[in-house]
């Protein structure tokens, strides 16, 4: 298929051949607009940020407290020998006097994921004098007992078996005496054991299964291992509120709303203004297939989490893309906040097509779930109402050229861009979604009229999408290739139940007729051929951004009637019908003019406005007519070529894309 001649600013977008599933060098790559600050990380990697409200001598696991602390005990005895009654008493008096002193630490009231294996080490020493009588039996011995505050790096290791250091004494009583001391030391001595954590399952089979997706963890929490579905949730569930957004085939998607005056009484205000930066997080709920047994048939696999969290990994800096926080797989049963959540969705919405995930049949017990936390991108399409044709405008162009940057910089293809996937939010001070006010157009001026909405718009949801990524951060460096084989899904043999899912399902076959024929209209279903769709083929965005904009016309509600200025009530007559009144002819003359001006200026400001959107309207309606399947334009083979004859053109400007 011949190629147009693409705009300078876009050279690298041009359609590529396609290419094998393997490996390759590629160029320098270059991310196109501005994107704004990085998306903050979970709040949560180093345990709960609630503040410690309990005393010094309430903790959660006393036991091991106090063997921690007498663990850094150092003894320093000048005497060589002590009745058995002395010996007790020093012990005593030892762990009493380890109870007293308090190390100042941070110590969280929720629990924690964390691993305690790194246990301070031991260090005892007993010096005696050279000389001892047997009437030294009777004296009191002065111990002297310290809290060393060293790290176990500088402490030498000390094992239970190691032989007490003893004076040259060698009395039979001496003997004994020293070695039931010695005795009592020595349990102190012992290292104990690091508490398995609460919140981490330790099945080595089912994290050897999951560690491709544990790879991709940022935090080391997250990193670590499977998480337990409750301990996880716990980290939040004071601080946050559950609610369910959407489900899909996929899973389900929740989001969390700080709960600040609930947080305000426990938690400092540092740590409220990182929450706040936080700002609310959507998480996908994605249930995986089990390696064997019940659900190894269904489910989303590993590889293919993996290639969505790469995707989102690696598209994160590119704007109009969903910014990326962390992925968490969690085991178990949802917890009472998502399970809450859940039952509320099922009762106050109508599409609530998924199993109950307190259902056993749907779900055992052992059922693994991979998380996937991100950044809140606001509604999504299918649940907005739009009505203006700055609405529309904004959101086909932020769309449009979020595609070109991602062609750009990863050879991407979204292939699955329906309504659901486009998600929208105001960038309004207020977050109000109205369509713009004249007043509003009037603030805002525009060389191409894109942006007077003030609607952002962010793509969501790789599951289904191609892209190749960079297996290191030299630009030059090899690549691999992102990509689910869709002939193993059920989509294209669809039919749909109305005439919205009806269009949505043609487009999955238009999209496949691109891929294999390189012609949309011949949907007739071939045979298989396997690897095809790690291929790139980038005229499959064109038919997604094709369905975009039809749905967007077709759907379009009526836009509402300017409001009409209120009539004032008439003035009360004067009582007093014989007073003078004071001659006004000329003022009214002044109100007269000036409301004649405001009249004129409000006037030409409307027909300026009306002619805008129709000027918009027929720039979309040309869109149409160069991305028609049978008669659209043939040099049309990319999202960056679209976006490239928009700019030249001047249905956008420069400042638009970059």
């Amino acid at each position: 298929m011949p190629a147009r001649s693409p705009s300078p600013v876009l050279s690298h977008a041009t359609p590529m051949e396609p290419k094998q599933s393997k490996p390759k060098s590629v160029a320098q790559r270059r991310v196109y607009g501005k994107r704004r600050a990085n998306a903050p990380r979970a709040v949560f990697d180093q345990g709960s940020p609630v503040r410690q409200t309990r005393s010094k001598t309430q903790h959660v696991d006393p036991v091991e407290n106090l063997q921690a602390k007498l663990a850094q005990v150092t003894i320093d005895d000048d005497s060589s020998l002590q009745p058995d009654n002395h010996g007790e008493n020093q012990s005593t008096q030892s762990e009493k006097q380890g109870e007293l002193t308090e190390i100042p630490g941070d110590e969280s009231s929720s629990s924690t994921i964390e691993d305690t294996s790194d246990t301070p080490t031991t260090q005892s020493s007993v010096e005696s004098s050279p000389e001892v009588k047997p009437k030294l039996k009777q004296c009191k011995t002065t111990v002297e007992v310290r809290i060393c505050p060293k790290s176990p790096e500088s402490l030498p290791q000390a094992t239970s078996d190691s032989p007490p250091t003893t004076s040259e004494s060698t009395g039979e009583d001496q003997e004994k005496q020293i070695t039931c001391s010695d005795r009592r030391r020595a349990e102190r001595k012992k290292i104990p054991a690091p508490r398995r954590s609460s919140g981490v399952v330790h099945d080595i089979n089912a994290s050897d299964y999951v560690r491709p997706i544990l790879n991709e963890a940022l935090s080391p929490i997250a990193a670590q291992g499977i998480q337990k579905f409750g301990s996880w949730a716990s980290r939040s569930a004071n601080m946050f509120d559950v609610a369910k957004l959407a489900e899909g085939s996929y899973g389900e998607v929740y989001k969390l709303h700080l709960r600040e005056e609930a947080c305000r009484p426990v938690v400092s205000k540092s740590k409220l203004a990182k929450l706040k930066s936080y700002g609310d997080g959507v998480f996908k709920v994605v249930p995986l297939r089990a390696k064997s047994g019940p659900g190894s048939k269904k489910f989303t696999t590993i590889d293919e989490i993996v290639a969505e969290v790469k995707m989102l990994k690696y598209l994160d800096p590119i704007p109009g893309f969903a910014r990326f926080r962390e992925i968490h797989v969690v085991q178990g049963r949802f917890p009472e906040s998502f399970q809450n959540a859940w039952d509320h969705y099922k009762k106050t919405k109508d599409d609530c097509m998924n199993p109950n995930p307190s259902n056993k049949r749907a779900y055992p017990d052992t059922q693994l779930w991979a998380i996937v936390e991100m950044d809140d991108a606001g509604c999504e399409l299918e649940k907005f109402a739009w009505s203006s044709i700055f609405q529309i405008y904004d959101i086909f162009w932020g769309v449009a050229m979020a595609l070109a940057r991602a062609e750009e910089y990863a050879m991407f293809e979204h292939r699955d861009l329906h309504l659901g996937n486009v998600c929208i939010r105001s960038m309004r001070e207020d977050g109000c979604m109205d369509p713009p006010t004249e007043l509003d157009v009037a603030r805002q001026p525009s060389s191409s009229g894109f942006g007077i909405s003030s609607l952002e718009t962010t793509i969501i949801d790789y599951s289904l999408s191609r892209a190749d990524l960079l297996l290191t951060d030299d630009p030059a460096g090899l690549t691999e290739v992102a990509s689910s084989d869709l002939d193993k899904k059920q989509l294209f043999d669809a039919i749909g139940q109305d005439e919205d899912e009806i269009m949505q399902r043609n487009t999955y076959r238009y999209m496949r007729a691109t891929l294999y024929t390189g012609c949309p209209i011949e949907t007739e279903k071939v045979a298989d051929i396997p690897g095809i769709w790690a291929e790139y083929s980038p005229r499959t965005n064109l038919v997604w951004l094709l369905f975009l904009l039809q749905s967007l016309f077709k759907n379009r509600k009526p836009e509402a009637l300017p409001a009409q200025p209120q009539r004032r009530a008439l003035a009360p007559c004067s009582p007093n019908k014989m007073t003078l009144k004071p001659d006004t002819s000329k003022g009214k003359e002044q109100n007269m003019t000036g409301s004649l001006v405001k009249e004129r200026q409000t006037k030409d400001m409307q027909a300026s406005i009306s002619r805008l959107k129709q000027t918009l309207d027929d720039r979309l309606k040309a869109v149409l007519e160069l991305l028609d399947l049978e008669h659209g334009h043939e040099d049309m083979c990319c999202a960056a070529d679209l976006v490239a004859y928009a700019m030249d053109s001047q249905w956008l400007s420069e400042q638009d894309f970059f």
